[in-house]
């Protein structure tokens, strides 16, 4: 589904419930970050069933309640704000929690009330946030490239070469890589440096749909290569 630069204005016409455009939209919004919501929620102590729960339920308020449309993609990167909103998501739930235990009624604030205003996220939990965002990129930047080469009838070739892909833990040698494929070295390096164009290519073009300009995305792509190579986590 093509999005625009920006991914705010069609956000803020998703629905669950709404036409076959808003439904979709709706659906790549839960697919592409449901990762580093689930991610954080479980570095909050919860289990791998309650973060998926609580995701799930925070994605669906804040579609259902058009936070998005009283957003303003002003304010900063669409990451932050979706942070922003997650922890003020868990807060009203453990409020709403506590009310229960008590046997009380109390209703939680509106997500988005005031939200520049309230609960700073602390730097380290941004950082890790953030750091689960860029995997996130770079899982879908390989997903994407993965079915381009399928569609050349060339996925053989791109699982003996994605070793050279950033976020590879083990790169083969030229030499090895060369060999398994039976082609000549000169050949190999130039199939490997035609793989990490495409595969920059993909990320500039994910990268920009989570930013209001364009000019935008050199600035966020060297804050997430910042995160990813942060040796603290």
């Amino acid at each position: 589904m093509p999005f625009p630069t920006t991914r705010w204005s069609l956000l803020a016409q998703a629905s669950i419930h709404g036409d076959a455009v808003q439904t979709e939209a709706w659906a790549e919004f839960y697919r592409r970050y449901q990762g580093p919501v689930i991610a954080f929620i479980r570095r909050q102590g919860r289990t791998q069933v309650q973060a998926e729960d609580l995701a799930q339920e925070f994605f669906i308020y804040v579609i259902e309640n058009a936070t998005l449309q009283r957003a303003d993609p002003l304010r900063g990167r669409f990451r932050s704000f979706l942070l922003k909103l997650l922890v003020r998501f868990l807060s009203r739930d453990r409020v709403k929690g506590a009310a229960v235990k008590r046997g009380g009624g109390m209703e939680p604030l509106p997500l988005d009330a005031q939200l520049e205003d309230e609960l700073a996220v602390p730097a380290a939990v941004a950082h890790s946030f953030d750091r689960t965002w860029a995997w996130e990129l770079l899982a879908l930047t390989k997903q994407e490239q993965a079915l381009r080469w399928v569609a050349r009838d060339r996925a053989a070739d791109l699982a003996k070469l994605e070793g050279f892909l950033p976020g590879s833990s083990v790169a083969p040698t030229y030499e090895e890589a060369a060999q398994a494929l039976g082609w000549t070295l000169a050949r190999l390096k130039t199939e490997v440096f035609r793989l990490r164009q495409e595969f920059r290519e993909i990320l500039r073009a994910e990268v920009a749909l989570t930013v209001d300009e364009p000019g935008e995305v050199d600035a966020e792509l060297r804050h997430l290569h910042t995160v990813l190579a942060d040796p603290s986590e």
